[in-house]
């Protein structure tokens, strides 16, 4: 009995509409923060904090992507070693 998780992947629609939907976003502030009416300080701040929340966004997603795939690993190491040891153990066997 060798049953092996399916690799969910998803779509190329799906992948499409999360950087559509991310360059949007990204251009809806670039453009809020270039025409609001304050000085040059104010929009320059406001730029960074946009980036510095951007970079910090992947930087979460990639860390939550990396524990996910470890968990799956270790689970499946056990799932064969106790695949391994079923298969070896004859209760028959005399003791």
């Amino acid at each position: 009995m060798n049953e092996t998780p399916v690799k969910q992947q998803s779509t190329g629609a799906y992948y499409g509409q999360a950087v559509a939907s991310f360059a949007i976003a990204l251009i809806a502030v670039a453009v809020g923060i270039y025409r609001l009416e304050a000085d040059g300080w104010v929009r320059a701040f406001l730029g960074i904090a946009v980036l510095y929340l951007t970079t910090s966004a992947f930087t979460l997603a990639k860390v939550i992507r990396d524990r996910q795939e470890v968990t799956q690993i270790v689970s499946r190491v056990d799932q064969a070693r106790m695949e391994k040891i079923m298969a070896e153990y004859d209760p028959f066997a005399p003791k």
